[in-house]
């Protein structure tokens, strides 16, 4: 069972809004302004912003493809995280980070869905933080499977917002907020 940590202190994750990652993201300016919007949110509440960034041969490190989009650019002084692997903390800095901020809550939005936000959700909850995705900040792109059959980006995405609401862990609080609700409290959980 993963620890279970004490007090409450948010931050908020910004994975992977990169312009290689966000060029076939499905509603790619409506999901990059949400993000946008949740990391002004955090600024404005003192809610520490760690950025999160991946590097790889789709990414080379320094590339356009590897810069943040536009719309989203780390302020001075805000944590650079960077990383190879789809969960923010494999062989990264984060959770030393997140130690030594005291959080104990994560606030999650990014890209892609299906990957990285995932593989970082679960990450976080086996760890012990309390979770909540930004419900209209993360995205990905339709899936074409091997002989054909595709998956709807937004399926994608609907199918990990209600598995945030309704996963059960011992101790833990998790569920979804959108953007302009954010207000980086514990997520209720369902009754």
């Amino acid at each position: 069972m993963a620890r279970i940590r004490e007090g409450h202190k948010a931050v908020l994750v910004v994975v992977d809004v990169q312009v290689g990652v966000m060029a076939q993201a499905w509603d790619a300016p409506r999901v990059i302004a949400n993000v946008a919007l949740a990391v002004e949110r955090a600024r404005t509440m003192g809610v520490p912003v760690l950025w999160v960034q991946h590097a790889n041969h789709e990414l080379p490190l320094g590339s356009p493809q590897w810069q943040w989009v536009p719309a989203l650019v780390p302020a001075a002084g805000e944590t650079l995280i960077p990383k190879a692997y789809n969960s923010a903390f494999e062989r990264t800095e984060l959770e030393a980070t997140l130690d030594r901020l005291h959080a104990t809550h994560i606030v999650l939005a990014g890209a892609t869905t299906n990957w990285c936000i995932r593989a970082t959700a679960y990450g976080a909850l086996d760890r012990g933080y309390d979770l909540t995705l930004v419900s209209d900040a993360h995205t990905t792109d339709t899936l074409t499977l091997e002989g054909g059959p595709t998956i709807d980006a937004a399926t994608v995405i609907a199918d990990l917002n209600i598995t945030m609401k309704w996963l059960e862990y011992p101790g833990l609080r998790h569920g979804t907020s959108q953007a302009a609700a954010l207000d980086f409290e514990l997520p209720s959980q369902p009754q």
